[in-house]
C-alpha cells in the first residue's frame, strides 16, 4: 500500500482518523490506519478491502501512488477555510485533478493544454487590465461578452471544480505538474450554490491568479478583481455602449449590461469607476442605495450558475470508445449512468405517451441534459464567437 495516497484520499473526504475506524464498523484500529499512512505497517488483504469500500474506491487505487503534483496558486485572504477545511479541499483538487489529467491521456487532449501561467507581469493594479486584454487576444475572444465562462475554461483545459462550502469562500486555483515539472492541467475551485454573476466573476478572479505574475508590492486580491471585470466587460466594448465619461447612469442601464456581461451590477459599477467613466461621489451614491435596498448579496435578475460539462462528456467519450468501463465510469462521476444516457437512440413520442407523468418527466430531463453535453461544445464555442449570449 502507498501510504501517501491512503491519507490523500481520506482527507479528500474529509474524513478524521476516528471517523473512518467508525465508519470501517472497527474492522481496524485508529493506531494502525495510522501506521499504514505513515508506512510503518501494510494491511492484510481484508483490511484493504474494507479500507477501499469504505473510501468508495477500488482497492488497486489504494496501491498506486499520486502520479501528479499540484501547486496551489492563491488562497484568497478571508477565504472562510479553517485549517481542516483547508486541507480537505486540497486533497480534493488533487484527486480532482490527477483523475481529470489522466482523462485528458486517455482521450488524447493533453496537447490541448495551453496556459500562461503567470507570465503576464503585473507591476501595479492597472497591469491587471492589460492582462486581460493579452489573455483575451491569446484566446481568440475578441471583445465580445463570454457566453459561458465555464464552457471556455473547459476548452483550455482549465477544470471547474465546485465544493459545498461556507459562504466565506470564494474560491482557490490549482495548476498540476508531471514529474519533469511540465504543467498538464489548472483548476479553478468555487463554492457550489452562487448566483451565476457571481460564478463567472470568482472563476475570472481565480484564473487572474494563474496567469498573472504580481510583485510583491501590488495588491494580489485587487490586481485579480480587476483582471476579472476586464476579462468579463473589456474596456472598449465597455466604453462604446456607456460613453467615455458619465455624470449618471440609470439602473435600468445596468441591469441591461449585467445582463449582457454576466456580472453584477456592483461589479459593474466598480468597472466604471475603475475606467473613469463614473466619479467616486456617483460611485459611492450607488453603493448607498444597494445597500439600502439589501441588494448587496442577493441582486435582482440573479443570472443561472453555469454547469461543468467537461467531466460527465469525457467519460461518456471513453466509455463509448472501449477506454473506461461502466463502473469505472460511475465511479469518476460519482453517480449511476441512466440506460438513457448509455442508448444510442432518443425515445419517440409514441414512447414516452406510453409512460406515467414522472417517468416521462425524468426520461426527458435527462435526456436533454445528455444531449445538451454531447453538442455543448460546438455551440457554445460558436456563441462565443459571434458573441451571443442566452437570456
Amino acid at each position: 500500500m502507498i501510504a501517501e495516497r491512503l491519507k490523500q484520499i481520506r482527507l479528500a473526504r474529509g474524513l478524521s482518523l476516528d471517523a473512518l475506524v467508525e465508519e470501517m464498523g472497527g474492522v481496524v484500529t485508529k493506531q494502525a490506519i495510522s501506521k499504514y499512512e505513515t508506512g510503518k505497517a501494510q494491511p492484510t488483504p481484508t483490511v484493504l478491502q474494507s479500507l477501499a469500500k469504505t473510501l468508495g474506491v477500488k482497492a488497486a487505487e489504494l496501491l498506486r501512488p499520486p502520479q501528479v503534483a499540484v501547486d496551489f496558486i492563491a488562497y484568497r485572504k478571508g477565504a472562510g477555510l479553517r485549517k481542516k477545511e483547508q486541507v480537505q479541499v486540497e486533497n480534493l483538487v488533487e484527486r480532482v485533478l490527477e483523475e481529470r489529467v489522466r482523462l485528458q491521456e486517455m482521450t488524447g487532449e493533453v496537447g490541448a493544454f495551453s496556459l500562461p501561467i503567470q507570465k503576464f507581469e503585473v507591476k501595479s493594479v492597472e497591469d491587471a487590465e492589460k492582462a486581460a486584454a493579452k489573455l483575451r487576444e491569446q484566446w481568440k475572444l475578441g471583445d465580445a461578452p463570454i457566453a459561458n465562462v465555464v464552457a471556455m475554461l473547459e476548452d483550455h483545459l482549465i477544470h471547474v471544480v465546485e465544493i459545498d462550502a461556507d459562504e466565506k469562500f470564494d474560491g482557490i486555483s490549482a495548476i498540476t505538474n508531471d514529474q519533469n515539472g511540465k504543467p498538464r492541467g489548472a483548476a479553478v475551485v468555487s463554492r457550489r450554490g452562487l448566483p451565476g454573476e457571481r460564478q463567472r466573476m470568482n472563476l475570472a478572479h481565480e484564473l487572474g491568479h494563474i496567469v498573472m505574475d504580481v510583485s510583491e508590492d501590488v495588491d494580489e486580491e485587487k490586481a485579480a478583481f480587476r483582471f476579472a471585470g476586464a476579462f468579463l466587460a473589456p474596456a472598449d466594448a465597455l466604453q462604446r455602449e456607456v460613453g467615455l465619461r458619465r455624470g449618471f447612469v440609470q439602473g435600468e442601464e445596468l441591469v441591461m449590461l449585467k445582463l449582457k456581461y454576466g456580472i453584477s451590477v456592483q461589479a459593474l459599477l466598480y468597472r466604471l469607476q475603475a475606467l473613469g467613466i463614473i466619479g467616486s461621489s456617483h460611485y459611492r451614491q450607488w453603493c448607498i442605495a444597494i445597500n439600502k435596498q439589501g441588494y448587496r448579496k442577493q441582486e435582482p435578475y440573479e443570472l443561472e450558475a453555469e454547469k461543468p460539462q467537461w467531466l460527465r462528456r469525457t467519460v461518456l467519450r471513453a466509455l463509448s470508445e472501449g477506454l473506461m468501463n461502466r463502473e469505472d465510469a460511475e465511479r469518476v462521476l460519482g453517480d449511476e449512468l441512466s440506460e438513457d444516457a448509455l442508448s444510442p437512440r432518443i425515445l419517440g413520442r409514441k414512447e414516452l405517451t406510453k409512460m406515467g407523468v414522472e417517468e416521462r418527466r425524468k426520461i426527458l430531463a435527462r435526456q436533454v441534459t445528455d444531449f445538451a453535453e454531447l453538442t455543448s461544445s460546438k455551440s457554445i464555442s460558436s456563441s462565443s464567437k459571434n458573441g451571443s449570449r442566452k437570456k
